[in-house]
């Protein structure tokens, strides 16, 4: 790796990050933030890796390092959260961490002694708000498919609808359901706090992780392992200071839970800051105010996390109230946080008119990702090494990347038929269990 030393490897190691599920424009302040957190054989390492998980013994011949230095590395990258390693099938498999849900998160996340933390924060802050680029790659351009979407506080919604409530709906069947918990900091209020901008009094230890992920988080010392119990606990606070929960976007096996406030987390200030709707995917419900009970006090406007709620003069005089509380359903995202303040219970969650479809597995939320930002080529042919690969990738990458082959695919009409044939070609190389994760 004698030649690729200074700003050129850190350009490289930007467009392969840039051609993971989140997409990261290349600036001068990314390459800042990546010649601070990576070294620069880490850098050569993740290069090299594949785009998917990849056993150590397939990063050998990937990297064509020694197996005792590559060891090292990856040990100090996963370490980092700057390389994720997941335990599948009686092995360890690795893959690079994309900008968003991986670098930014897992640097705020890290715990210890003599870390750079402030400065981290800066530089991540510098980068993703920096100025526009970072948020109009990713949730501009009409992208519907984010990484995260709202969860419904459950004890709000309208009792003729919680009936139909599915089970990925709710927190308390994601933690019956589960049997490894993890809980770290909250990477948001963590950057906000060593920039002087937390105003808060949410706690930083909020972060919820389950299953793989809390695996993956409690080995790395980036969260702590906790019992059903104090995770429940963990759901009643977040209850009680009236924070948004942003779960994983899947169905199945959802890996974390982000207790959110309307002043620090990097995806609600997407919408409500920064004028994009769909940096969280939308509950299936509604907030609805019940105009008899209502009195017009505001507190569900105050509440609202991302201004969905605006109080307006009253349009009946008889109901002696002097404000009406009105919602704008083309942003509410569903959380049912203003619900939850609401003294006459007047406001509450009612099921939106048309069902919001949410990937099933963390393998359909990445193809859906890929395809939206113009990556989907990097994850079929996924070595970077290959010769073959890389011409494939380069004409298969230019025909997905054109406008109607991407809107036709996305399309409710084709999107079934294109994840079918995803799955049946991961089936086909051997890779089932990607299906599974």
């Amino acid at each position: 790796m004698g030649h690729l030393v200074g700003k050129d490897i850190f350009r490289q190691l930007g467009k392969k990050i840039d051609g993971l599920e989140t997409r990261a424009p290349w600036n001068e302040k990314l390459h800042a933030l990546l010649k601070e957190l990576y070294s620069v054989e880490e850098a050569d390492v993740v290069i090299k890796m594949p785009y998917g998980l990849s056993t150590f013994e397939e990063l050998i011949k990937a990297t064509n390092y020694d197996r005792t230095d590559l060891h090292r590395i990856l040990d100090q990258l996963t370490s980092k959260g700057l390389v994720v390693d997941i335990w599948i099938n009686e092995k360890y498999r690795y893959m690079p961490s994309p900008m968003i849900l991986g670098i930014f998160e897992f640097t705020m996340m890290r715990m210890g002694p003599n870390l750079n933390t402030k400065e981290w924060a800066k530089l991540l802050h510098d980068y993703l708000d920096g100025d526009d680029s970072f948020r109009a790659a990713n949730q501009g351009g009409g992208n519907q498919v984010a990484f995260m979407r709202t969860l419904p506080h459950e004890e709000v919604i309208k009792p003729g609808d919680y009936y139909e409530v599915l089970d990925y709906e709710k927190a308390s069947a994601l933690i019956s359901e589960t049997d490894k918990f993890g809980i770290g900091l909250c990477s948001c209020r963590h950057e906000k706090q060593h920039l002087g901008e937390k105003i808060c009094s949410a706690p930083l230890e909020k972060c919820s992780q389950f299953g793989q992920a809390a695996d993956f988080m409690i080995r790395h010392n980036l969260a702590r392992e906790v019992s059903r119990t104090e995770m429940e606990e963990n759901f009643a606070q977040s209850r009680e200071m009236g924070l948004v929960l942003g779960i994983d976007n899947v169905q199945k096996n959802a890996k974390f839970v982000c207790h959110c406030c309307s002043c620090c987390c990097v995806t609600l200030l997407g919408i409500s800051k920064y004028g994009y709707p769909n940096s969280i995917v939308t509950s299936n419900y509604l907030a609805e105010i019940d105009d008899n009970a209502c009195i017009g006090c505001g507190k569900c406007a105050k509440t609202c996390p991302i201004n969905a709620i605006s109080m307006v003069a009253a349009e009946q005089q008889e109901k002696k109230r002097k404000q009406d509380a009105k919602v704008d359903t083309s942003i509410c995202i569903g959380c049912g946080v203003c619900a939850l303040k609401c003294p006459k219970k007047a406001c509450a969650l009612a099921r939106r008119g048309t069902r919001v479809i949410h990937p099933e597995t963390t393998f359909e939320r990445i193809m859906l990702q890929s395809l939206e930002r113009g990556t989907l080529h990097n994850q079929i042919f996924a070595n970077p090494q290959s010769v073959n690969e890389k011409f494939m990738r380069a004409f298969v990458g230019g025909f997905l990347k054109l406008t109607p082959v991407k809107k036709a695919l996305m399309s409710d009409r084709l999107r079934s038929r294109f994840l079918a044939a995803m799955k049946d070609g991961v089936r086909k190389q051997g890779k089932g269990w990607l299906l599974d994760i």
